[in-house]
């Protein structure tokens, strides 16, 4: 009911909104009325009003180029995988010029495993960024829950682990081997997907970055763990999850609204939002457009959120926050097969693992992600390494200064210290290799005619939607030269002046 009740107070206040900021406009700078007394302050003053109104929706990551080793490199996205709540993004990298282009085909490729917490996947959009500088990204783009059909079925921690582990086998077979990060939420079910990976001898990543996550919540518990760890299962049940009402795909889906975890978000520091609205408005009068911009991209990202599935966010509050199953060694997992697989970290052994924590962090308390080195025991001192970023809080670890001149340099030569060269598509596979190997969805323009796709591999689990490759931009005219791509397989026609990498 309170779900129904919030999407009627959003539609009510949508009129009030776009009229508000009509009249933001009306005496804004360059209107006939914006030499009035105080229509600087009336401007402001709307303009405040149409943002705390308006309706957030989910924003674009909008890299469009950037910087390495003094070129410029264009960015384009693409979908890889599409399951029903993920997508794997792949952010491929574009050049003409041989020598950058070189450079780019050595360099390391990172999963990124973006939180499932309430905001989107481009709440890491200065993340990806600054890696696309020297790695080759992939990151998983989690769905709104209320926009997935009920025929596309639940969606549980376990689910999710298998996603994480299907995405590494993914970039696993275009490369050979891959990096894995994660940034918060994610820290748990990856350790647990890289975990199963080892147990059943398969091919782990490289390496695994862990982000101010709560591998271990009971250690310095934040007022985000003692709200889990405090109320009972029944409480989140009953209090949190509502239906998504009528009007979206989802309809009759139980999730845990994401408006209600923008709230949450909100509580824990009123006074700091309160302060920069009103910040805002003064920035507004003054006509400080910089601090005004910086203000609305900071929003437009915070106030975007997503719902979760129920099933996934209440086995998440049970099996993290109140059982400890991870730290405690109970922690049982429902493969794709439907097989009941124990998850041992000790089992890692060729997974390079470094940890990340905030100083200030009042989301991951410290020593939470920390306590991923007490539980992989089999991987070698030399191969771990911790770092704690003084002065940082949650979101400094990976997201502005501090996670550009300080963590990052960190994590990209943690990366290079464990990194090994990788196989393209088109290098010869062993016999064993080919049959372990997933199958690889591409579009008709990804490779050519006249080679055959690979066929699918017996061994590998079927997922619940076939794999699509789709593109975020339009076509190229047909008279342009094509660019230089470097992160995919080089085409084998030596006829082509450029080379596709």
């Amino acid at each position: 009911m309170l779900y129904h009740l919030y999407e009627a107070q959003r539609s009510l206040m949508e009129p009030f909104a776009d009229f508000a900021r009509a009249v933001s406009k009306l005496y804004g700078n360059g209107s006939m009325f914006s030499q009035l007394p105080m229509a600087q302050r009336v401007a402001a003053g709307y303009d405040l009003l149409y943002r705390l109104g308006k309706d957030y929706e989910k924003p674009e990551f909008g890299i469009q180029s950037v910087e390495v080793d003094g070129a410029d490199v264009v960015i384009h996205e693409i979908v890889e995988v599409d399951k029903p709540f993920c997508q794997l993004r792949r952010f491929k990298r574009y050049t003409d010029d041989p020598e950058v282009l070189a450079t780019l085909k050595s360099q390391p490729v990172v999963l990124i495993v973006a939180p499932l917490s309430g905001h989107y996947a481009t709440l890491l959009r200065d993340t990806v960024r600054t890696m696309l500088q020297g790695h080759k990204v992939y990151i998983t783009d989690w769905k709104n829950a209320r926009t997935v059909p009920l025929s596309d079925g639940e969606f549980h921690l376990d689910d999710y682990i298998n996603y994480v582990e299907e995405f590494i086998r993914h970039v696993q077979a275009e490369y050979g081997n891959c990096h894995v990060m994660s940034v918060c939420q994610p820290t748990v079910p990856v350790l647990a997907a890289i975990s199963l990976m080892a147990s059943r001898g398969e091919a782990t990543p490289l390496t695994m970055t862990m982000m101010g996550g709560p591998i271990d919540a009971r250690r310095s518990p934040t007022a985000v763990n003692n709200l889990a760890m405090n109320k009972s299962f029944e409480w989140f049940e009953n209090n949190v999850i509502y239906r998504v009402p009528q009007g979206f795909p989802g309809e009759g889906r139980r999730v845990y609204p994401g408006f209600l975890q923008h709230t949450g978000f909100v509580a824990m520091n009123p006074d700091r939002h309160a302060t920069s609205h009103y910040d805002y408005f003064k920035d507004l009068v003054k006509g400080d457009d910089a601090s005004a911009e910086a203000h609305r991209k900071f929003y437009d990202e915070y106030n975007a959120v997503l719902d979760m599935d129920a099933d996934y966010y209440l086995e998440t509050i049970s099996t993290v926050f109140q059982e400890f199953k991870l730290v405690h060694g109970t922690w049982d997992v429902r493969n794709e097969a439907g097989q009941i697989e124990r998850v041992r970290p000790q089992d890692i052994r060729q997974s390079a693992l470094l940890t990340v924590e905030g100083e200030l962090d009042d989301i991951s308390g410290s020593g939470q992600t920390r306590a991923a080195h007490d539980l992989c025991t089999q991987i070698p001192a030399e191969h771990r390494e911790h770092y704690e970023v003084a002065g940082a809080g949650h979101y400094g670890i990976f997201s502005g200064r501090r996670w550009r001149e300080r963590v990052y340099p960190k994590v990209r030569a943690f990366i290079a210290a464990h990194d090994q060269p990788q196989t393209r598509d088109d290098a010869p596979l062993a016999a064993e290799d080919v049959r372990r190997r997933p199958p690889r969805a591409v579009t008709p323009a990804a490779v050519p005619a006249e080679q055959a796709a690979p066929a699918p591999s017996a061994a590998a689990p079927a997922p619940r939607k076939a794999a699509v490759r789709k593109t975020s931009q339009p076509a190229r005219k047909v008279a342009e030269p094509p660019p230089v791509a470097a992160d995919a397989a080089p085409r084998k026609s030596p006829a082509r002046r450029r080379t596709r990498a």
